[in-house]
């Protein structure tokens, strides 16, 4: 089985898209994916479930099929949204040094895609 974590490091929300799209079709395909938020992509914790917001549609999909890996514990508090996260149910992520580790996800197969 092709495994695939899209770590979404950019918080330009046409960007985001595009890792909501690709998850989905990757998933779709039979592939096992985890989406993981990091960087500015954080901010965008609170628009991700607005029932009238951009990203709800891919959005919902993505976290109804489980595909939501989590966010990064550090840059969510940066960013200001480590209590959006935590309200939302999104897992924190920080296994190095308070960020999500890309080794973790290699040693368990899982081929990293950036955006």
């Amino acid at each position: 089985m092709k495994k695939a974590a899209l770590f979404a490091f950019n918080g330009d929300l046409m960007c985001f898209v595009h890792v909501l799209l690709n998850a989905l079709d990757m998933a779709g395909r039979g592939w096992a994916v985890k989406v993981i938020l990091e960087g500015s992509a954080t901010r965008l914790i609170p628009e991700l479930d607005q029932k009238n917001g951009p990203l709800y549609p891919l959005y919902s999909r993505l976290a109804s099929q489980g595909l939501l890996e989590g966010a990064c514990r550090a840059c969510s508090f940066k960013m200001g949204t480590l209590e959006d996260a935590e309200s939302r149910g999104i897992p924190l992520l920080a296994t190095m040094e308070g960020h999500p580790g890309m080794a973790e996800y290699r040693e368990q197969g899982y081929e990293i895609i950036t955006f």
